[in-house]
C-alpha cells in the first residue's frame, strides 16, 4: 500500500480540484463554470448532474456554518435564472425544468448546520473532503469526498409514488435493479410486507414495522437496514454484485422484525 499524507489546501486549490474531477464527487457530474458573478457575489462552481439538472457548489476549507446561507443565496439566483443558464451553456444540455441542486463541500459540518438543512425544502447534498498526497508523487493532490447523511425531519403529507423514486435514477440498469429489489422484498411476505413512497425514500415494512429504506440517487441507490445491535446501516448500491450481500442483511432484519410483530 502506498504511503500518503493528508495535506491542507486553499479554497482556490479546492476549487481547482473540484473543477478538474467532479466525477470523484458524484458519477455523471460535469463542470460548467466557476466564479460566476451573481447578485450575492461569485458562486464557487457551477455544474450539471447526470439528470441534466444544474448543481450549485459552495466550498469551504474550514467548518463554517455560513456556508449554508451563502450557498442558498447563490442557489436562489440560479433557480430564478435556470432558463437563462440553459441558453448560455447550450452544450451541456441543461434541463431548466429539473430543479437545481445545492452542493456544500467542507472539511466538516456542525450539528447546528445539519439540523438546519433538514428543514430546507431544496435538494441539498453535503460532502466532507480531505486531500491526500502520495509520498512517491509529491505535489500531486487527490481529493477524497464522503457524503454526509442528513438527519430526517418528520415526514409531511406529500403525494409521492414509487415510480417517482425509480424515475429519479438516471441509470436504467440501477433503476431496474431498485425496482426489482423492492419487488423481491415485498415477495418475502405478500400479505404483510408493504412498500410506502415517502418524500425522501421508500420504506419497507412488515406488519407496520420498518425493516429497510430504499433511497434513489442519480446513478445508484442506497439501502438502509438495522444491524444486529439495532443500529441503522446504509449500503450504496453502485455495483450489482453487492446486492446479494445486502439482501442477506435486509433479510436478517426482516426476520427479526417479523418475529417481533407476532
Amino acid at each position: 500500500m502506498k504511503k500518503y499524507l493528508t495535506v491542507q489546501v486553499s479554497e482556490s486549490q479546492l476549487e481547482d480540484l473540484v473543477r478538474q474531477s467532479p466525477e470523484l464527487i458524484e458519477q455523471g457530474l460535469k463542470y460548467v463554470d466557476h466564479q460566476k458573478k451573481v447578485e450575492a457575489g461569485r458562486l464557487d462552481v457551477l455544474m450539471v448532474d447526470s439528470g441534466n439538472a444544474l448543481v450549485v457548489a459552495e466550498l469551504k476549507v474550514e467548518e463554517d456554518d455560513g456556508i449554508l446561507l451563502q450557498g442558498l443565496d447563490y442557489y436562489d439566483y440560479v433557480v430564478t435564472n435556470a432558463e437563462s443558464y440553459a441558453r448560455l451553456y447550450k452544450k451541456f444540455d441543461i434541463d431548466p425544468s429539473q430543479k437545481p441542486r445545492l452542493l456544500l463541500i467542507a472539511p466538516g459540518f456542525s450539528v447546528t448546520l445539519l439540523n438546519r438543512v433538514k428543514w430546507i425544502n431544496a435538494p441539498i447534498t453535503l460532502f466532507t473532503y480531505r486531500c491526500v498526497e502520495f509520498e512517491d508523487k509529491r505535489g500531486e493532490m487527490v481529493p477524497v469526498y464522503t457524503e454526509v447523511s442528513l438527519p430526517r425531519p418528520p415526514e409531511p403529507p406529500v403525494s409521492v409514488t414509487l415510480d417517482d423514486h425509480y424515475a429519479y435514477i438516471t441509470d436504467p440498469v440501477f433503476r431496474k435493479a431498485a425496482q426489482s429489489f423492492v419487488d423481491e422484498l415485498r415477495s418475502w411476505d405478500s400479505q404483510r410486507v408493504t412498500s410506502d413512497a415517502n418524500q425522501n425514500d421508500i420504506s419497507m415494512k412488515v406488519s407496520g414495522r420498518v425493516f429497510a429504506y430504499v433511497s434513489a440517487y442519480r446513478k445508484y441507490f442506497k439501502v438502509y437496514t438495522h444491524d444486529r445491535e439495532g443500529n441503522w446501516e446504509g449500503y450504496k448500491i453502485d455495483r450489482l454484485k453487492v446486492l446479494d450481500d445486502v439482501k442477506k442483511k435486509v433479510r436478517a432484519n426482516f426476520e427479526r422484525k417479523r418475529k417481533g410483530a407476532t
